[in-house]
This record gives structure tokens, sequence and C-alpha cells, in this order.
């Protein structure tokens, strides 16, 4: 076609044509592997690279009976009919029929069809995409392509549909690639790039595509997402340099090859550096202009012939004498040493087998422009020297922060043993001459071999390795941030009192507001406890907690939190609000005041002042974590380390990731959930969120998860992404749906159903208005019909679901027929068969956070100054870092355990633990092992989680 024939002109693709034998033989030896007959394994196996080795089949969600089947179909459907899946493509899985063929059949269709059939969808698929989003399909094709008779790779030029695929080639596989970085095994990360430019969201693929990944956990994903991202940046930066450096003329054959094999941005810019227009050039680019660069050639091809006199120009400066001359070819000598791969990766190998360390110390006093206080803070790094394998990512941070604050100053240290043997192996080895040097060319050798070290390649090997551990460590502040906030977000909602929310404050008094066990605001008032009419407010709040019955308090940590604590817990003390037994309890109120002044909060409470809605916000915190502080942007929540010093963007988009992940995992009924909840489920966005609320206005509550379909832009594959996270109150359907028959009579439902219906082609939709009780478990719509023939194998009835017969029935059919035999009979696999009996069996309104602590309730007080060496105490882990875990203990600071008392003897068995270290919002009993009152500071040891 035309359009390859452009391509073709377009630019000589050399890496390709180099690396394509390579990739077929990869494929067969890892279809070899799977054939294997391993039973069970070996079935599972096989499924797992059938589906890899589709094409890029887009699935609208389909009634089909199993992802598997719903992944594999259409591939058959277009071998046959190549222009019906073209024109209509979403009629694909509503014709196909179900028959069940194995993995063996697969892989000969797989074989057998000749790859081009399947391309044109794909390649009719490309150009729905927007430009910019393109080049996801840069490598992937080539992963995918398993086992075809085709080596010569014929479909792989044309996956891409136009020249996207072309421009972002580099000479590495970025499966492999990813690979390696992640640890994560290839046909795993084949998958996920697949799954992740098909828009699948990372809660939708851990709950409902775990056989494709190899049951990875969410975070992991995250951490392959960023890396595919970051592997794509360094393409599509290096092909904008390879165009700009053609456009400039300066593009050789050599320079295309280097640029093709950087795999990040640093080693980008290397070899980049030498030909971005900079003012006056590099010396080695001012030598070369003065005519230099033969004679330098010369002396390592062949130096019998080279007379440096020749070069002298009296008149012209860098050439008047001998030295110059010397010096220019020194300089385009070092510059030709320090490109080179070789040497590079030589001199790479050499540090990673020796000691090099990154040391700290204090600035010279000039140039310090921090206070005393500041310099104080760094009393660690005045003085510091850590080899950098064993460096902590916390002290790295820290240098950091301390070198841009000006106090410190930072230097990797290389010894001089490396240079050494560097210079001795560049002069000896690579670099050696062709043939016999004169001792005065000899001595420029060295000398350029010594520059070269000195002036380009340590730099350069300081700056790898700082930026290195740099993003290292940011990365595990972002993830750790990451981990803090999920333990913070799933902790377990206190349901079913009525609490009164109090916001401490001295000058302006202390906001009260009273919150109704369904989160209603009862009332809000402001008393002043700390002055000196303290005693008559005791009446007051006496009064109001009688009157709404309230015993719970929740008091915000801010300013005079302790006073206020000491103030409730003198009254409790005394039995002041007898008969009320109250208790309390101290919350986080991070990110409390930014809520309250925000336009989310007026539009919620727009009649309140905003000091109120604080302390409407902190009794909610503790009534319902997740749905209060989703309202707030996560990075002000506070529970990470350095968050100001890390990558804002990395930051942001692992915390939002974070969210939608709680939310999604918990699930929202959807019938009574806020707005801002539901922005935050897989798949949907501000929009989606706010046009479900108009409907839900407008038509009254969603009977099942089907009419989600006839809500404005929610299209397929957003459904698919949201349906298995939103769920229905039976009860109160049920309850809606009889009040409706009743007032209405069905007819006149009927036409309301009609109606409302407005798309064309749908039948009046009688059928969707019943109530469908798997809507209120995790399964999702795909895997109804297993649910369904699953129910009448064991002779269940839907009704029962989360009922403990139900759950004798499920335990009965597995003991007799094993997880793995109940999957084979229904033709699915374990995973969705494990997710549908957890759906099943799960009581009704089963909320996964109940694993999770509830606030620690108390009624009395210690102070900073109670406490002595060896008091044991128990406490509220507040925030986890790599070098120790934060706990509030009650005293008004938080002690420190660190890292090293913490043990896995002491950690219970029974939590499921997801990693060693503790989380926000656990209890552990802990002793007192260091107080040090001047600098504030407690040193705990853990004893035991509670």
């Amino acid at each position: 076609s035309s359009e390859s024939e452009e391509e073709e002109e377009e630019w000589e693709p050399k890496s390709r044509i180099a690396k394509r034998p390579r990739l077929p033989k990869k494929n067969e030896a890892k279809t070899k592997k799977v054939a294997a007959p391993r039973s069970a394994v070996a079935g599972k196996k096989v499924k797992k690279v059938a589906i890899k080795e589709e094409m890029d089949v887009s699935l609208p969600v389909a009634p089909a009976k199993d992802n598997k089947m719903q992944l594999l179909k259409p591939k058959e459907e277009d071998v046959g009919t190549k222009p019906r899946t073209l024109n209509q493509k979403p009629e694909v899985p509503k014709k196909m029929e179900i028959n069940s063929f194995q993995g063996k059949n697969i892989r000969s269709l797989e074989s057998d069809e000749k790859p081009s059939t399947s391309v044109p969808v794909v390649g009719n698929q490309v150009k729905h995409e927007k430009s910019e989003e393109d080049f996801a399909f840069d490598e992937p094709p080539l992963k995918k392509i398993k086992s075809t008779t085709c080596p010569e790779g014929k479909p792989v030029k044309k996956l891409g549909g136009n020249k996207v695929k072309e421009e972002f080639e580099m000479n590495w596989d970025i499966v492999q690639a990813l690979s390696e970085i992640t640890n994560v095994e290839p046909w795993v990360c084949a998958n996920l790039i697949r799954l992740f430019q098909e828009e699948n969201t990372i809660p939708f693929i851990a709950r409902y595509r775990k056989e494709l990944i190899n049951n990875l956990e969410a975070d992991a994903l995250r951490e392959v997402q960023q890396t595919l991202e970051e592997l794509r940046t360094v393409a599509k930066k290096t092909h904008t340099m390879i165009q700009k450096l053609k456009k400039e003329g300066k593009l050789s054959g050599c320079l295309l090859t280097a640029l093709l094999n950087c795999r990040t941005l640093e080693e980008l810019d290397h070899v980049s550096a030498p030909y971005k227009t900079g003012s006056k050039g590099t010396k080695a680019q001012r030598a070369k202009q003065l005519g230099l660069e033969p004679a330098a050639l010369f002396l390592l091809q062949n130096p019998m012939e080279l007379n440096l006199f020749s070069y002298i120009r009296p008149n012209t400066k860098g050439l008047s004498t001998i030295q110059e001359v010397e010096a220019g070819v020194q300089h385009i000598l070092a510059d030709i040493f320090a490109k080179d791969k070789d040497t590079l990766d030589f001199i790479r190998k050499l540090c990673q087998q020796r000691y090099i360390c990154i040391q700290s110390a204090l600035a010279k006093v000039s140039s310090r422009s921090g206070n005393e206080k500041d310099i104080d803070k760094f009393q660690l790094y005045h003085e510091f020297s850590c080899n950098i394998k064993n460096i902590q990512h916390h002290q790295i941070l820290a240098i950091n922060r301390g070198e841009n604050l000006k106090i410190l100053t930072v230097k990797v240290n290389i010894p001089d043993g490396v240079k050494n043997e560097f210079c001795w192996w560049c002069v000896n080895e690579r670099w050696r001459p062709k043939q016999f040097l004169k001792p005065e060319l000899m001595r420029i050798l060295r000398n350029s071999v010594e520059d070269a070290y000195k002036r380009l390649i340590y730099p350069l090997l300081c700056r790898e390795f700082r930026s290195k551990l740099t993003s290292d460590a940011e990365k595990e502040s972002v993830m750790m941030f990451g981990r803090n906030l999920r333990q913070l977000l799933l902790t377990s909602p206190v349901r079913g009192r009525t609490l009164m929310g109090v916001d401490p404050g001295y000058k302006h008094g202390c906001k009260l507001a009273i919150i109704s066990p369904t989160s209603q605001i009862l009332h809000t008032d402001v008393v002043y406890l700390h002055s000196s009419q303290g005693f008559r407010e005791a009446e007051k709040i006496k009064r109001l907690l009688l009157q709404y019955n309230c015993s719970t308090v929740v008091i915000g940590n801010g300013t005079a939190c302790r006073e206020t604590e000491a103030y409730f817990a003198d009254l409790i003390m005394k039995k002041y609000f007898a008969p009320l037994d109250v208790v309390y309890c101290i919350v986080s109120e991070a990110g409390a005041s930014i809520y309250s002044v925000s336009p989310e909060a007026c539009k919620e409470m727009p009649d309140l002042d905003p000091n109120l809605r604080s302390a409407v916000s902190i009794a909610r915190r503790v009534q319902d974590p997740l749905a209060e502080l989703v309202k707030i942007e996560p990075k002000h929540i506070g529970v990470g380390m350095y968050q100001h010093d890390v990558s804002q963007t990395l930051l942001k988009a692992t915390l939002d990731s974070v969210v939608e992940e709680c939310v999604s995992f918990v699930g929202v009924d959807i019938n009574i959930c806020s707005e801002i909840l539901l922005r935050h489920i897989a798949g949907l966005n501000a929009n989606r969120a706010k046009n479900i609320i108009e409907w839900r206005e407008k038509n009254g509550p969603f009977i099942n998860r089907e009419q989600l379909k006839e809500v404005k832009g929610l299209g397929p594959k957003s459904f698919q992404q949201c349906a298995g996270f939103i769920r229905f109150n039976q009860e109160y359907i049920k309850t809606f749906c009889s009040s409706k028959k009743t007032e209405l009579g069905s007819p006149a439902l009927l036409t309301k159903g009609g109606a409302q219906g407005k798309k064309k082609n749908k039948p009046t939709p009688c059928a969707l208005r019943h109530p469908n009780p798997l809507d209120q478990t995790c399964i999702h719509p795909e895997s109804y019909n297993i649910a369904m023939r699953f129910l009448s194998f064991i002779g269940g009835n839907a009704n029962d679901i989360g009922k403990s017969d139900m759950q004798q029935k499920v335990n009965a059919l597995i003991q007799k027929e094993g997880l793995e035999g109940t999957a084979k009979r229904l033709n699915t696999t374990v995973h969705t068969l494990q997710l549908i009996i957890d759906g099943l069996t799960q009581p009704e309104g089963f909320d996964i956070r109940t694993d999770f602590d509830k606030p620690d309730f108390k009624r009395s007080i210690v102070c900073f100054e109670d406490l002595s060496v060896g008091t044991v105490l128990t406490g509220k882990v507040e925030n986890a870092t790599p070098f120790g875990v934060f706990v509030d203990i009650g005293v008004g600071k938080a002690g420190l355990i660190p890292v090293r008392n913490i043990t896995e003897a002491k950690l219970s068995k029974v939590k499921k633990r997801r990693s060693l270290g503790l989380g926000p919002g656990e209890r552990v009993e802990v002793k007192v092992l260091n107080v040090d009152i001047p600098r504030l500071r407690i040193t705990l040891d853990l004893i035991r989680v509670l």
C-alpha cells in the first residue's frame, strides 16, 4: 500500500531489520515451554499465552460466558469475515456462539490463519485514537504475534496503522525493558501493556483480570504503569532529538545507533549533549573547527605519519604554538573516549565492584543561608559518609534537602584505584594505537584519557549515581505515602453512633458539631473552654450531649488539642456527664481547614460558617473516613515523608490512583453515595459522576447495574470498568419497587420506562426494571452467567446471597470437587470462580474495612512530663517511614519506633499483612526507651501489635 511505501522513505529502519530475526526465536521458545503437558498448570498457562496471542480486539462488554471466551472469540470471527468485522465492530460479541475449545486448537488456529487477517481491525481501531496517544502502540504488537508462521514480521509494519509506530521504535524491546526494570515476568508485562492500552483501570485489572497479570497487587501494577510511562517518554524524546539533528544535518549512523540504545533520560542527555546548539560549543568542537580532527584520528590509527608541527598556524588563535595544537588534539580524543559506549560500560562495571560512597559535610559559613535552627536539623549529616549501595532512601532525601538549603555540600567519592585502572585499560586495551607511538604522542594519549575521566566521565558518573539514588528515593517515598494513605482511607467506619466533633481553638473558641448516625448535621455551636468561663460552658456541653443522646466526642488534633482533651478527660473522670458514659478520641484534622473553605464544602453546607464546617468534617472522619477523606486533596492529608521534595506529578498520580483503588474496592451504594465519592470509582470522572447524580434525581433510584448504560456519557468501556464496584442495597430497591407498583399500576411503569430509555433501538425496558440480587456483590456483570450456573450446580437461590445456608452449600461443593475441578466444569478460571464464591458467601452489607482498625477511644490523659523510661503505653500509628514508625501515644507529640525495633516476631500473625511494616491506624503496645525533653523526642520500643 502507498502508506507503507511512504513509511519506507521516511527514514531507514536499520534498527528494526537488525532486530527482527531475534523475535520469533524468543516466541517459539516460550510456546514450547507452555506446550509441555503439565496437567492443570499447563492448562492455565496455555490459556494465558492464548490470550496474549490476540491482536488488539476491542472488548465491548457482552454477555459472554466468560472473560476468556470473550477475549478469544472475535478472533475466529474475523478470519472469515473481514469486511463485516470492520463495519459493525460492536456486533461481533453479540453474534458469537460460545463453544469451548482448548488452548491446543487456539494455537493451531493462530498458526494457520494468515496474520494479515486480523490487521484491519486493529488498523481501524488506531484511527479512532487521538494522535498524541498513538505511540501507545509502539512495541507491544511485536510481543503479541506469538508462534505465527510469518517471521518476516509483515503484520508488525501495519499494526500501527500510521507512521507513529515507526517514530518511537528503539533498539530495545519495551516488554523486555519493562520486565527487567520491574522484575515482572515478560508475559505479564506484555499483557499489562495491552490492558493499559485498552484504557483499563488499575482497580479493574487487579480484581477482574487476575489470570492475565499473575495475581499482582495494585501497587505493583502502578509501578509497571509508571515505568512504562518513563520508557515511552525516553522513546518520544529520543525521536524528537533524532528529527532535530537530522534537520541540522548532524545525524550520523553511529550517533543514530547510540541514540536508539538510550534507555534513560540521563543516557540520552549524555549522548546528545555535544550536539545541542550551545553558545560556543565544547572544547572538542572548537578544536574540530580548527581542523584538528584528522590529527587526532591519525594518532589512533597510523601515528607514524602524524606530524603535529604541520598543523601550526602562527596567526590563528588555538594553533599558534605546538602546545596549543597538542591541547586541541587532546580535547578531541577526550571527547571521543567519553562518548564511547564500551568505555562507559567498562567504567560503570568497574564502579559496581568498588566501594563508592556519597559524602555530605556542613557548607562553609560564607555560603550558608539558613538559620541556626535549620542547621541543627541536619546534625546527622554534618560529617556523613555512606556506601551508595547501602544508603537509605530517607538519607538521600535529607541530604538533597540540606543541599538545596545550602546547608550541606555533597559529593560522590570514587576511589583513585578506579581512575588508575580505567586509564591503564584505555591506553593498553581499548584505545591502544595501531602502531608504535613516539613518547611525546604517548604522553598526549595518556593526558587525553586522564582529561576525559576528570572533565567528562567522572561528572557524568556522579550525575548518574545521584539521579538514580534520588529517583529511587522519590519513588519509595511516594509508594510509602500511597501505602499510608491506603491504610488511612480504609480505617474501619464507626457506624450507628451520634458523634460530637470538636475543632479546638483558644481565642476563637472550640467549634462543636453534632451529627446523626446518618451524617446529618443536628446542631453546631461555639464554646470557649480555655477562658475564665470554662465551667459555664461545661453545662452547655452536658445539655447538648444529653439532648442528642451522644456519648462519643471526636477532637481534632490541631492547636489547643491537648488542653481540650484534658478538659474533657477531667469531666469524664468526675462522671460529670452521667448517666452517659462518654468516651473521646483524637483524630487527625490535616486538611480539614483547607476543605472547609473549598467550593465542595460551600456547596455541601452553604449556610454554615467555614469554622463550623471543619468541626463537621472532623466528626465525619470517624463516622465514614473514606467518604470524608476523598473530599480533601490527598497530599494535604500528610502521611508521607519529604512530600514537598518529591516530584509533584508522580505524587499526585500515585495518590489519586490509591484513592481510586480504595473507593473501588470498598464499593459505593449508587443510590445514596455523594458525587465526590462517585468520581473516584474506576472508569468514572467528574462529568460521568454528575450525570449519574442527575439521572438519579430525575428518574429515581437505580434498580440494577444495567440501568447505568442509560446514563449519558457512560459507554461500554466505562460501564465495564465501573460496574463491578457499584453496589445496590436490595432491601431499599425492593421497597421502592413495591411502592411504585402500588402507586402506579404496572402499565404506567412501563410507559415511564419507555420514555426514559430515549435510545430508539432499545425494547421497552420492562426487563431492565427487575432488581438483580447479584448487584449487591463484587461479581462483575460479565461473570453473571457463570455465577448463575454455579448457583444451579449447588442448588442455591440468588436471594440467599450472604446467608449461612449459601455458605454451607458452597463449602460442600468445593470440598467435593476442589476449586480447580469446579472451575473446569464451569469452563472458567480459578480466579473468577474465587471472586464469585466470595461474592455469594459474603454477608449482606459486607465491608472490607472491618478488618482494619477503629479509632482509639479513651477516657483519661497522660502528659509529656509524666513519661519515664520503661513506661508501657498503648498508642496508634499515625505515620510510617522507612526509618521507623511514628506512634501517637496521647502526649501531644508522636514517639518514634526505630525500624530496628520492628521485627517479624512482634507483628501479629492473624492480620492479613501486606508487608512487614506497620501502617497508619494500627494499634500498638509500646515501651518508652528514651525521652529527650529539649528536642521533644520520644524513642519507643514495640512490644506487640494489638
